[in-house]
């Protein structure tokens, strides 16, 4: 359901710069709604500027977040995106279809430019997560940097950047970013100028340490081409930033959750009072919708069934760039499949130097079932990001996990900060029954009954 677009006043900023600034940078975190701003000033530029223009991000975000982006809002009925994924015949086969806006993942710039050769049609670029080109050198680098600076400065006319945590392992990381903006005009025209201007060799001798001044300097270089929205500067503290992130599951997934949820129905009909007889297979669904099925009664054994909450929590965290994540999960498959998935995080169990490492910034990933984190437990210190990877119906443990590092007491310790909330919903699935309990508070039974009238309903369409 498309709805009407107002912008909020640092969206109107982030459309304004765009327009104003052929070649530039918004630096704004998930939640300030950069995709739509950036759509909606496509749309204007498109309105006298001839072409159709080309999205570089994140495969999951190529795929799902802008295309989903255009179905939601009245203004951008008219644009539509085709996305350049999948084996090479697909590639080609989006190329070919008429769009205005096409999008498409990093790991295919190298095809995408030897593809089209001196015949480049896109002269607008925007590169969604631009940390992703920050190793960019002249002579050196990724090839997929390489690729795009091979044609950044000859066959693109309007550039923009788009990312939330521009330099996270610290101002070195602006260079490469820098230069596909101005060819090194404002950062030095090589990374070695730019490395001897502003940063010294560290006590280990390999490290790279900023001069004093270096901060101010930058920033007062890039002043003019970059934007930065901070989310403090126009959130309420006292509440939660919501993020609800759609994905879709695949062909072979759907039709496994499809033929599930058909049986959840059945027992589900003509039951008036006990709603839950038919809890079995409502926890299946949700098991299937998170993305692995139990195969045995003792919940021991598991079978996987798609990994696209993987790969959206894989971007949630790759945005955070560094930024401690919380990651509540429901099932102990999840669990396991999360562990493995992100190496680097952890298991929030009865250790107690679990808490104290995550409180001192040592955990980057923290994965914790609701209902082991209840009372009690003061995760703010360690971060202020929190994503649902599978939700449950139970609104207590939901609420009190939200309050380990919720607004409340992030204030009390002195954190100047908001509380993002990422939900992680696969779409037509029983997720979207959890988030209609958690949103409005209503009974189980109810949703489930009334889901099921829907269901049938469809079914005799």
């Amino acid at each position: 359901m498309r709805t009407e677009f107002t912008p909020r006043p640092y969206q109107g900023m982030i459309i304004d710069h765009i327009l104003d600034t052929p070649r530039c940078a918004v630096w704004a975190g998930m939640g300030t709604g950069k995709t739509v701003a950036t759509l909606t000033a496509i749309d204007t530029l498109q309105m006298v500027e001839d072409g159709p223009v080309l999205v570089i991000a994140p495969l999951r975000v190529a795929s799902d977040t802008w295309p989903n982006e255009v179905l939601k809002w009245n203004h951008l009925r008219g644009m539509n995106v085709s996305v350049i994924t999948g084996t090479e015949r697909e590639r080609i086969a989006a190329i070919k279809a008429p769009a205005a806006v096409y999008a498409t993942n990093y790991e295919q710039i190298v095809w995408l430019v030897e593809y089209w050769g001196d015949r480049w049609p896109y002269a607008t670029v925007v590169l969604d997560e631009s940390t992703k080109v920050k190793n960019f050198r002249l002579r050196q680098g990724g090839k997929r940097a390489q690729a795009l600076g091979s044609i950044a400065h000859t066959k693109i006319k309007r550039l923009i950047e788009l990312t939330g945590t521009p330099a996270s392992n610290g101002l070195k990381d602006l260079w490469g970013q820098s230069w596909f903006i101005d060819a090194g005009a404002r950062l030095g025209r090589s990374y070695s100028a730019f490395s001897q201007r502003w940063f010294r060799e560290g006590f280990d001798g390999f490290s790279l340490v900023p001069v004093p001044s270096a901060q101010t300097e930058i920033q007062d270089k890039l002043r003019d081409v970059c934007l930065t929205i901070e989310a403090k500067d126009w959130f309420d503290l006292r509440e939660p930033v919501v993020n609800d992130i759609m994905v879709d599951l695949p062909p072979k997934a759907r039709k496994h959750y499809r033929d599930m949820e058909d049986e959840m129905y059945t027992e589900l009909e003509g039951i008036e009072v006990e709603a839950f007889n038919a809890a079995a297979k409502t926890i299946k669904c949700l098991q299937l919708a998170a993305g692995a099925a139990y195969t045995d009664d003792t919940r021991t054994k598991w079978t996987e069934t798609h990994k696209v909450k993987l790969e959206a929590l894989e971007s949630i965290v790759e945005e955070a760039a560094g930024m401690p994540v919380l990651v509540a999960y429901n099932f102990k498959s999840d669990l396991a499949r999360l562990l493995k998935a992100f190496p680097q995080g952890r298991h929030l169990d009865k250790d107690p130097s679990t808490i104290s490492d995550w409180n001192a910034g040592k955990i980057p990933v923290l994965f914790a079932h609701p209902a082991s984190a209840g009372h009690g437990l003061n995760l703010q210190h360690g971060g202020n990001i929190l994503v649902f990877f599978s939700p449950n119906f139970n609104l207590e443990e939901h609420l009190q996990i939200i309050e380990r590092i919720g607004p409340t007491r992030q204030m009390q310790s002195g954190y100047d900060r908001p509380v993002f909330i990422h939900r992680i919903i696969a779409r037509g699935t029983v997720d979207e029954l959890v988030l209609e309990r958690l949103t409005t508070k209503r009974r189980v039974q109810d949703i489930l009954l009334d889901a099921m009238n829907r269901h049938k309903q469809k079914r005799k369409i």
